[in-house]
């Protein structure tokens, strides 16, 4: 028996996921959790087998609560937007799968039995995106170091930000700024580092955190308070 824990903050989409699921003979609904923070907290004490994870949710979004969950259970992140934020966010998050929530009944339950077996799957449109996006992805071209340094602590922040995949109105809501200055940020973290686009400001953000560089602070300075800062990305 395939053991799911669906999260989303809609309560009628909650609902229909659950009777879909229910419906088949070897899944079994174990839990409902309508935030993020609800959703790790019952998959760390019910241990499915799978999350049924929405993005956008209330508290810890969907990409987040699925950093912290994919260490244990296998997510199958489902979602209205195909956005490439959260296409790149959810699979960099370690998600299992990623899927639309215009996919049928049957497809859904199949795709949580190819996840509980250990396999991904990934929406077709979304997979000939992905295809394209790293088809057309230029050879990784190291930053300077000072251009890194030149950051401003804020920018540092939306840089880790964006290495969490969320979104400038997640960013927004995160760091309580209007959408329109973190836009304004990103444009200026692209410009400082040679980037092209905020999917190679996310990987670049994981880089440095993995690798223990300088990069993304949360040391608390003044937002956009001059000089360079250290540490990693933030756990989320």
């Amino acid at each position: 028996m395939i053991e799911v824990l669906v999260a989303d903050d809609q309560a009628a989409v909650r609902a229909g996921l659950v009777l879909i699921l229910g419906a088949a003979p070897d899944v079994r609904v174990v839990g409902e959790a309508a935030d993020g923070e609800r959703a790790v907290e019952l998959a760390r004490e019910l241990r499915p087998d799978v999350v049924l994870m929405d993005v956008r949710m209330p508290r810890l979004d969907g990409i987040s609560a699925t950093r912290q969950i994919a260490a244990f259970a296998d997510v199958l992140v489902l979602t209205t937007f195909d956005l490439d934020e959260y296409v790149f966010g959810a699979l960099r998050a370690g998600a299992a799968g990623f899927l639309l929530k215009d996919v049928d009944a049957d497809r859904l339950v199949e795709a949580v039995r190819t996840v509980a077996a250990g396999n991904g799957i990934i929406a077709p449109q979304v997979t000939r995106r992905l295809i394209g996006a790293f088809a057309a992805r230029p050879e990784p071209v190291p930053p300077d170091p000072a251009a890194v340094a030149e950051l401003t602590p804020r920018e540092r922040e939306v840089l880790g930000c964006l290495g969490e995949g969320l979104s400038n109105g997640e960013i927004a809501v995160r760091l309580s700024m209007a959408e329109t200055t973190t836009k304004t940020h990103v444009s200026r973290i692209l410009a400082k580092l040679g980037l092209r686009s905020r999917v190679q400001a996310a990987i670049l953000a994981q880089e440095l955190a993995a690798a223990g560089l300088p990069g993304p602070s949360g040391d608390g300075a003044a937002p956009d308070a001059p000089g360079p800062g250290s540490g990693g990305l933030s756990a989320g």
